[in-house]
């Protein structure tokens, strides 16, 4: 009797239990809130900037200026990137995947931050500047003139703010929508849905984006690097901490063939980089950036091609900070004329 009345609490208990590792599993699978809440685009970028701060991954870096601008900023809203910003992520929109296209060939982005957030200061903040306040899903959505285009910003909570230059108003209006439903691990940009589970765990930067050789923009795809491609593909890199800097992109192309033409393309550009090294007027002097060249990796399994390199915190210190000023050259000495030989005395 004893087991048939303890049997459906160690069944609900073994449920619950269950229930609790499933969500574990998922979350760890699903990209950050910060990333799901954004819409769809032809590439994603996300930073945990927090965990940056408390890996101390950069060390000590110098005082960072800041511009008339920037620094009314912080004085009227009492929030100051360096510091305060935790987690940020963006969408990078391109006008020719765009359902609402614009003149030129820029991107455009739609970004969430995430940091310690005064509320008030900055809604005061953005209302002095909005030339229009519209509000949806009893949020205020602040349009702000920028460099002729109109940027939305929206605050979501106390601690999450929403921002978009895109031309469509649906953009930020999907944003906040997302951000009032219960945040689901299976939700997210179809793109970001699809390759998420291929960024590294643990990792604290990552992007994910579509390349296309043939899109018209000037140096279009992740760095710049288009050029290595023959065919569209879609590129993965991440930045985790591991002691050192553990750098990795991975590029999945359509067909094997593709993948086996792009590992081939990476290798040549890699010698040439390498050689570009030795051939500096100290090769191997600087014991960092040796680890870092040597460290550079191309490997192919499939249809994808893996660039992995593990970036020493010695050199990516070295990056950060501005040299030392170089020290003034000594003045060559100044040159004594000789004596000239006073006048002869004449003796009596």
């Amino acid at each position: 009797m004893r087991i048939r009345r303890r049997l459906p609490i160690l069944l609900g208990v073994v449920l619950v239990a269950a229930a609790v590792a499933l969500v574990v599993v998922l979350r760890k699978h699903a990209p950050p809130e910060a990333a799901r809440l954004l819409p769809g685009a032809d590439g994603f970028v996300y930073v945990n900037l927090q965990w940056i701060r408390r890996a101390n991954v950069t060390g000590q870096l110098p005082a960072v200026s800041h511009d008339p601008d920037y620094e009314q900023f912080i004085k009227e809203t009492g929030f100051q990137f360096e510091h305060d910003l935790d987690e940020v992520a963006f969408a990078i929109h391109s006008s020719s995947s765009s359902p609402v296209p614009w003149s030129g060939n820029e991107p455009r982005y739609s970004e969430i931050f995430v940091g310690k957030i005064d509320v008030d200061r900055l809604r005061g903040y953005l209302q002095k500047l909005a030339t229009q306040v519209e509000k949806y899903k009893e949020i205020n959505i602040y349009s702000i003139p920028l460099e002729g285009r109109t940027v939305r910003v929206a605050i979501l909570s106390v601690d999450m703010v929403a921002a978009s230059n895109h031309p469509d108003p649906e953009m930020i209006r999907g944003m906040v929508e997302r951000s009032r439903k219960l945040a689901s691990p299976f939700a997210g940009p179809a793109l970001l849905r699809q390759y998420y589970k291929q960024v590294p765990f643990a990792s604290l930067a990552w992007a994910v984006t579509r390349v296309d050789p043939s899109d018209a923009r000037p140096n279009p795809g992740p760095l710049g690097l288009s050029f290595l491609f023959r065919k569209p593909a879609v590129v993965v890199a991440s930045v985790r901490y591991l002691g050192s800097i553990h750098v990795r992109a991975e590029a999945f192309t359509e067909t094997d063939l593709e993948a086996e033409q792009l590992q081939s393309q990476l290798t040549t550009f890699l010698a040439l980089f390498q050689s570009a090294e030795i051939n500096l007027p100290s090769p191997g002097s600087d014991a960092d950036v040796k680890h870092f060249f040597d460290s550079l990796k191309v490997q192919q399994s499939s249809n994808h091609v893996t660039l992995s390199a593990t970036v020493p915190p010695g050199f990516l210190h070295k990056v950060f900070t501005e040299p030392p000023p170089e020290a003034p050259a000594p003045a060559p000495p100044v040159a004594t004329p000789p004596a000239k030989p006073g006048p002869k005395s004449k003796r009596p």
